[in-house]
């Protein structure tokens, strides 16, 4: 087996279930920073907005050669896949909302990981204990790793939508990964958070640390095993990914977590070759509420972001937030999205299993029963949910 491919699909397991967490908000009645409103840029003719300026560059060089937006999302995406290797990646999955003005259309696809067939709702248990697998046992293995749907998700955008071959798309993305990019704070940052799980692993210690440490601020980092990956993608397509060679190192990984040390105990996943080859992206319908006579379109379940950005905005529809005090609107901000979030955590789940009341979740009366419970005091912790149910 290749060495380089080998090395690189064996970080799956834990690229995968790496996340970001959201800072907690200030003390109540805290004056809230007072921020410049001026813009850094302006311009026509279109615009992309990441977290890292390599990746942004990437999407607009496309738009500025005559690609589409999706054109430009797949290969900022990718991009991202390089520099932000820790929230982003092919190891994983996504949600894509996309408008068509042409045809004032908007769809949604989902890319997101599942759970490999094998996967049972037990699976979570240990069964020496019968409790709950602690969760840094969980996240940190080969159990903890969904099927992954990126690249399907990029094909099927690019099929419906695109203007550009995927195989072109890669190339920036290739070379970026093959030449390297400048080491940022943040970057570096999220390889200390790391470090310690990072040295677990045989591979992802060679691949993201350099002598067991992480690069340092300056410095170039670079990843010739993913830009490899990249071309065969690029020359082969995304079946090139989901079965044959690489679809087998994955699941080795998966199956065989290359622990550093050998007294380690990780564990072994469920995830098989069928799982890959079988992985289908999806197209589902968009959420739909209104604001202040605007529409907004959002991603369905199993997405929890339409409906929880749909149910704040609803009870935000009941204030007069343009003519509120600065402090009472983040007031009322907040309350809204904490309510929306218990509800969030109580009814959303992947529809093929859940039975989400999405209708009553959008719903204008059930806004105005949350909406009832804001006082002019932030509410207890935890919030609990409503019931959208009747609506």
């Amino acid at each position: 087996m290749n060495r380089s491919l080998a090395r690189l699909l064996k970080i799956v397991l834990l690229i995968a279930a790496l996340g970001l967490m959201l800072p907690a908000s200030g003390a109540l009645g805290a004056k809230p920073a007072q921020t410049s409103k001026q813009p850094t840029a302006t311009g026509t003719g279109g615009a992309v907005a990441t977290v890292d300026l390599d990746a942004s560059q990437v999407g607009m060089q496309v738009l500025k050669n005559g690609g589409n937006a999706v054109d430009a999302t797949v290969a900022t995406a990718a991009a991202l896949g390089v520099t932000e290797p820790y929230s982003c990646g092919i190891g994983g999955g996504g949600f894509m909302v996309v408008y068509d003005a042409s045809e004032g259309r908007v769809s949604t696809i989902d890319s997101r990981e599942t759970a490999p067939e094998d996967f049972a709702p037990n699976s979570f248990i240990d069964p020496d204990t019968g409790e709950p697998i602690p969760f840094d046992q969980r996240v940190t293995s080969g159990l903890g790793v969904g099927v992954p749907g990126t690249i399907r998700g990029w094909e099927q955008a690019l099929g419906e939508f695109g203007s550009r071959p995927l195989s072109e798309l890669l190339q920036p993305s290739i070379r970026l990964a093959a030449r390297g990019f400048v080491v940022d704070q943040t970057y570096r940052q999220q390889t200390l958070d790391n470090l310690e799980r990072f040295n677990d692993f045989t591979s992802t210690r060679e691949t993201f640390l350099r002598d067991g440490q992480a690069p340092a601020v300056g410095s170039t980092f670079r990843n010739p095993d993913l830009a490899a990956t990249y071309s065969r993608i690029a020359d082969g397509g995304g079946s090139v990914f989901y079965s044959g060679r690489t679809a087998r190192t994955i699941v080795d990984t998966v199956q065989d977590p290359p622990v550093a040390d050998p007294e380690r105990y990780v564990r072994p996943g469920l995830m098989t070759t069928t799982d890959l080859a079988g992985y289908r992206s999806l197209e589902r319908a968009p959420t739909v509420s209104s604001y202040r006579g605007l529409q907004v379109y959002g991603m369905g379940p199993p997405s929890s972001g339409g409906s929880t950005v749909g149910e704040a905005l609803n009870i935000l529809e009941g204030y007069q937030m343009a003519t509120l005090p600065r402090e009472d609107a983040l007031h009322y901000y907040l309350e809204a999205s904490r309510f929306s979030f218990a509800d969030r955590g109580e009814y959303l789940g992947d529809p093929a299993y859940v039975d989400v009341p999405l209708e009553g979740l959008l719903s204008d009366g059930f806004a105005a029963d949350r909406r009832s419970l804001i006082m002019d005091k932030a509410a207890q912790s935890p919030v609990a949910p409503g019931d959208p149910c009747p609506y």
